[in-house]
Parts: structure tokens; sequence; C-alpha cells
């Protein structure tokens, strides 16, 4: 039976200074703990995203400024982050992971995951909010590409971003603010970062302290409405940790079990519809480091039950063929 593949880029360390707010340590914490209880993983290092891949959806003279650390210090500090080799190396590999991530999905069918990215507030030509380079921005491009390419008669591929870090993922809703090929659907808090927000195709504003029974309720009516408005061929899912109660910068109260029904939910909404999934794991800043990387152990649990459904559905044979039970409408 075919794993899940998981992409890392956890050992590119990004230096920042002492009392930095950004939990770095997270990531190889979160590998520690999957590789310890889910040994059906597959593992794969992160290569890093090419200027040809980033300039899909960034200007040619961002990219260039970020190699080359020639941000202004205005734009830098936008970023939150020092400029360092080892930042613009790792900012590369993040996009990397969940371009490998949404290849690995649409060519076995099933889920795979970016163990960080969901780098959700940079925009074409700028960076935010501890996002350098918008990696579902570019993979949902690149993906595109790739299929033209393949099969030039073919339509475009159609990909639904369904955002559920607790902040509005702004740049990739200005990324596409034009693009009827791809949709944007963020449930955030309304009075969290970004302050100014950009509009998306689905936002749904939540107020400070929404607890799991509300916060269900609203994904449940956005994934209908996804479904009536978008005919989607890809699924590109941020799984935050940090609308999770005991997030410091998160503002929302859901419990464990509240963002593993969440889980469940997209993931089963993509499953009825033969979607391949593609996840990262956006943001997560709880004051314990362990109930982050709790949330999304729980995560990867509920996606490699997904998964198994997966592959069950493709060794059985469809009524009148001798092929898998499934056509991936992504490849």
């Amino acid at each position: 039976m075919a794993r899940v593949n998981v992409y890392y880029a956890d050992h590119f360390v990004l230096p920042l200074p002492d009392g930095h707010r950004f939990p770095m340590a997270k990531y190889s914490r979160l590998r520690e703990r999957l590789s310890a209880e889910f040994p059906t993983l597959r593992w794969g290092e992160a290569r890093p995203a090419s200027d040809q891949e980033l300039a899909l959806v960034h200007e040619r003279a961002y990219i260039a400024a970020v190699a080359e650390g020639t941000l202004a210090p205005a734009a830098q500090r936008e970023i939150g982050f020092p400029w360092s080799p080892a930042m613009a190396e790792r900012a590369r590999r993040s996009v990397g992971a969940t371009l490998q991530a949404c290849r690995a999905a649409c060519a076995h069918g099933g889920l795979a995951a970016n163990i960080a990215g969901g780098t959700h507030h940079a925009y074409a030509d700028k960076g935010s909010g501890f996002c350098v380079f918008n990696d579902v921005a570019v993979a949902a491009r690149l993906m595109q590409a790739e299929r033209a390419r393949r099969q030039p008669g073919r339509a475009r591929l159609r990909v639904a971003i369904v955002d559920l870090d607790v902040h509005q993922g702004n740049g990739t809703a200005r990324i596409f603010a034009d693009d009827e090929s791809v949709f944007t659907l963020s449930l955030h808090g309304a009075k969290n970062f970004p302050f100014r927000k950009e509009a998306g195709d689905l936002d749904v504003p939540l107020p400070d302290g929404c607890r799991d029974d509300e916060y269900l309720a609203a994904l449940d009516h956005a994934l209908a409405e996804l479904d009536r408005r978008f005919d989607a061929d890809l699924v590109l899912y941020l799984a935050g940790a940090d609308p999770h109660e005991g997030d410091r910068l998160g503002r929302l109260k859901l419990s464990f079990d509240g963002l593993e029904a969440r889980d469940r939910r997209v993931m089963e909404w993509a499953w009825q519809r033969r979607l391949p999934l593609a996840f990262a794991m956006a943001g997560g800043y709880g004051n314990d480091l362990e109930a982050t990387v709790q949330v999304q152990v729980n995560t990867y649990r509920v996606a490699l039950g997904y998964h198994a459904r997966w592959q069950a559905l493709a060794a059985t044979p469809a009524t009148g063929s001798g092929t898998g039970g499934w056509q991936n409408a992504a490849a």
C-alpha cells in the first residue's frame, strides 16, 4: 500500500535572535513525533523552489532581493525575520516542499503534506507576517502549468485553497483576486492579523473566543458554498494549529477535538469528491509548544485514515475495466 508522502526542511534552521516569538523548534519536534508515532509515512527532503517556479507568482526583482539580501529594511521588518542566507534557503525549501506534496497527491491520488508551509501572507512583490514566498500560490500556478504542458487541450486545472489558519490569507487572496481558476476560502479571526484584510472568494470572519460548535457550523456552511460555486480538481489545505485555545496569537477557543473535527470535515469533503489534497501546517504559536505539535500530529492521524481510503479505492477494479476504481482529475 502506498504511503503518505511528507516533505520536510526542518534541518534548514533559520537563525533568530533570542526572544524572537516565532517557534522555529516546532518543525523538528513535529517530525520527531510523526516519525515515532506513524512509521508508515514516507519522508522526503524538500528541494528548493527555483527562480522560474517562484516567478510564476512573485516578481523577479523581489526574488532576487531575497536571494541577495538587498530588501529595504522596512520590507525585511514586515517579513519579521532578519535576513541571512539560511533565511533565503529555507524560504525556497518551504515552497519546494509544497510543490512536491502537490505532485505526489496528484500523481498517486490521496493526500501528501509539507511539514511546514502555509505562507499565505506573502504577496507577489513582498513578504509579510513570517512569510517570505507564498508556497500555496506557487504550487497552484505550477500544477496548472504542468497540466497545460502535459495536456495542452485540456481545461485549466481548478484549485481550491482551503485556508484554516486563524489569520486571513491576505497575500493569497490578492494574488488570485481576478483568477476564476483558483478559489480562496478563509476562516479567520475577524479582529486578528492582518488588520487590513484582502477580499478572497469566500471569507468567513469569526469573533474572538469562537468555540468548536460555532466554528464547525461556519466551516460546514463554507464548504457547502465552495461546492456550490466551484468545481475543483485539487485541494490545497492550510491546517493551521493557531485556532487552538492555547495559542498565544490565535484569539479563538477551539479544542483539540474541535480541530480534529475540522480536519475530518475538510478531508471528507475532498474524499467525497475524489479530489487529491496537499496540506501544509501553517501557523501555530502555542504557549505550550507541545500543544501546537499535538494539534498537527492529530491532523496527520486524520490524513492517514483518508489516505488509506484512497488506496483501497485505487485497488478496487472499476466496473467494466481493469484499471483502478478512481480517476485522478488533477493529473
